[in-house]
């Protein structure tokens, strides 16, 4: 039986903006007030999704969640109908209702943690979705990922899909952006690796906690192995492990300044994997590597076996990191070329091609169990790209997110999108 891993990709919302709402995060400060493409951004990231079909790679979507967030206004106390509760809230406190207007959910690697069958102890694939607690804006995220993931993967035949862990600072928990598996293949028992951070008096906020990645070991029945981010990464700005560090099979791409023990997790990977291959790269700062987004690439393995990084324009447009990839393909490991796309308006808010995604291995007989609705083919791929071309907004000033026309304008787009998922 064959092992088949999906890239699930955010479809980026049509309420796209830049509100500046990430503390940490270097791009969504630096960016915070500028006017965002949401068209233009949803396009983006259609086209590296039909970039990775055309490899001959499995393609899937999620779905954005509705923004601004009703549901999460009306229980902090706003009545009245959609429009009334969205008026008093940008009326009486703005700050909040920018955070329930954030779109942040395109981000699909925060959507939840994801083991592997070959890996769990009842050889179900399970996805323990993230509580994202650390950032008001994202904690109004996990119901509707919850809901979206049980629809997606609703067969319990194949798939155990976890309501997120309790929202507390003990939980903190944000998903496969600090999770990395290393295996020989992608169905084979691996090595499941939880990055966490620590407090430990940082200027930015360290966004998951060590019991977090035990929790769901403990509902997974794994043994996972918990390592801890560097004081350094942390301080630079990677926000997630997976601003510094990537994982593929049995290649782990890292900056070398990743990981505080970091002797200690080579050392593990090895044991747990034979063929491990190790691509260190200390050429570049750590400054460059989260401006450039490098180890936030995609690290896929293609058809012919040989690997791919899917990377970013910013990764090309700084003369140290991309000489850093050339030396990366031209060296011995399994990764055979660099594939640049465009994702620029997710890159300004603070997400590279890895944030898009959620990786999700399945065998033969679990991807019979998805729904097929969010598995792209050319039709599925057009019908969604002509969807957005109709119904995306093309800019968004932060400043008019407190303006009705703009809510009118995503919430039917929104029901544009419902629509043709009950048709295609």
């Amino acid at each position: 039986m064959t092992t088949t891993e999906i890239n699930f990709d955010g479809l980026i919302g049509p309420m796209h903006n830049y509100a500046g709402l990430s503390a940490g995060n270097v791009a969504s400060a630096s960016n915070a007030g500028a006017v965002s493409q949401p068209r233009a951004a949803a396009l983006q990231g259609l086209a590296k999704m039909k970039r990775l079909m055309d490899l001959g790679l499995t393609q899937g979507f999620i779905p954005p969640p509705r923004r601004p967030a009703l549901a999460a206004l009306r229980g902090l106390g706003f009545a009245g109908d959609d429009k009334a509760v969205l008026a008093r809230a940008a009326a009486e406190d703005p700050v909040l209702f920018n955070n329930a207007c954030s779109a942040s959910a395109m981000w699909a690697a925060n959507a939840a943690t994801v083991i592997a069958g070959a890996d769990s102890g009842d050889g179900r694939i399970h996805l323990v979705t993230a509580n994202l607690s650390t950032m008001l804006h994202r904690s109004f995220e996990a119901p509707d990922t919850f809901a979206m993931l049980r629809t997606i993967f609703g067969d319990e035949r194949h798939f155990a899909v976890h309501p997120a862990l309790p929202g507390t600072q003990h939980f903190s928990d944000e998903g496969a952006a600090n999770h990395m598996r290393l295996t020989a293949q992608h169905g084979a028992r691996g090595l499941n690796i939880f990055v966490h951070g620590a407090s430990r008096g940082s200027r930015n906020p360290e966004r998951q906690a060590r019991r977090a990645g035990e929790a769901v070991s403990r509902l997974a029945r794994i043994d996972g192995f918990h390592t801890l981010q560097s004081q350094a990464a942390i301080e630079a700005g990677a926000f997630h492990n997976d601003v510094v560090a990537v994982a593929n099979e049995n290649v782990l791409l890292a900056h070398a300044a990743a990981f505080e023990d970091r002797d200690g997790l080579l050392a593990a990977a090895a044991r747990a994997v034979p063929d491990f291959v190790p691509v260190e790269v200390d050429s570049i700062t750590l400054d460059d590597a989260i401006r450039s987004y490098l180890f936030n690439s995609q690290l896929v393995t293609l058809p012919d076996g040989t690997m791919a990084l899917i990377l970013p324009g910013e990764a090309q447009g700084n003369e140290r990191v991309w000489k850093a990839i050339e030396t990366i393909v031209a060296g011995n490991n399994p990764i055979a070329q660099a594939i640049v796309v465009d994702v620029r308006e997710s890159m300004r808010n603070g997400g590279g091609p890895a944030c898009l995604r959620l990786r999700v291995p399945v065998s033969d007989a679990a991807l019979g169990g998805i729904d097929p609705r969010f598995l792209l083919d050319e039709r599925r791929w057009a019908a969604l790209c002509a969807l957005v071309e109709r119904h995306w907004p093309e800019k968004i000033d932060s400043r008019d997110l407190p303006d009705p026309a703009l809510w009118e304008s995503a919430l039917a787009a929104h029901d544009a999108l419902d629509a043709l998922l009950r048709d295609i």
